[in-house]
């Protein structure tokens, strides 16, 4: 088949072809793949076979492609989960992840404060965790302010060398 001719099919009922596909698959951007697959068919038809009723043979290659692609839906069953759920699993997932690696996190952490004298786990705790002020530790403990913060530096550069080195090993717990 010429190319004026393929052409001129085309312009006469591409557009009508297009419709009566979208109302059975009531998706325009499948319609149109199919409408265009259709045409491509029929372009590739040997210069030997002749067809005798043009507008036939598309609607009927739309028809089987069409078919086709219902098949292969149902063989994927893509249409039976939308794209939203399959987004929210992976978020799920995700947050699942955050969730264990956080929980890992505060576990080496806390690994790593036990391995601490005790006064300075008890002025990490007061200070870092209950939110007390290096003044309010100092009186509470009827220690020194610069004490109160020789304890912290000492605890915040262990603390922080353990978990860069990755060191700490599980526990128990």
């Amino acid at each position: 088949m010429s190319d004026v001719d393929l052409k001129g099919l085309f312009l006469k009922h591409a557009d009508t072809l297009r419709g009566y596909l979208a109302r059975k698959v009531r998706d325009p951007q499948l319609a149109a793949d199919l409408v265009q697959e259709s045409f491509l068919r029929l372009a590739e038809k040997p210069a030997g076979e002749r067809i005798d009723n043009s507008q036939g043979y598309l609607y009927r290659t739309a028809s089987n492609l069409l078919i086709d692609h219902i098949r292969q839906e149902a063989r994927r069953k893509t249409d039976a989960v939308p794209h939203e759920a399959l987004a929210e699993i992976e978020d799920e997932v995700a947050g699942l992840e955050a969730q264990a690696m956080a929980q890992q996190q505060r576990q080496a952490l806390k690994q790593a404060l036990a391995e601490l004298p005790e006064r300075t786990q008890q002025i990490f705790r007061l200070n870092r965790i209950e939110g007390m002020t290096h003044a309010q530790v100092a009186r509470h403990l009827d220690i020194s302010d610069s004490s109160v913060q020789k304890h912290l530096a000492k605890a915040l550069a262990y603390v922080m060398q353990r978990l860069q080195d990755g060191e700490v090993a599980p526990s128990d717990e």
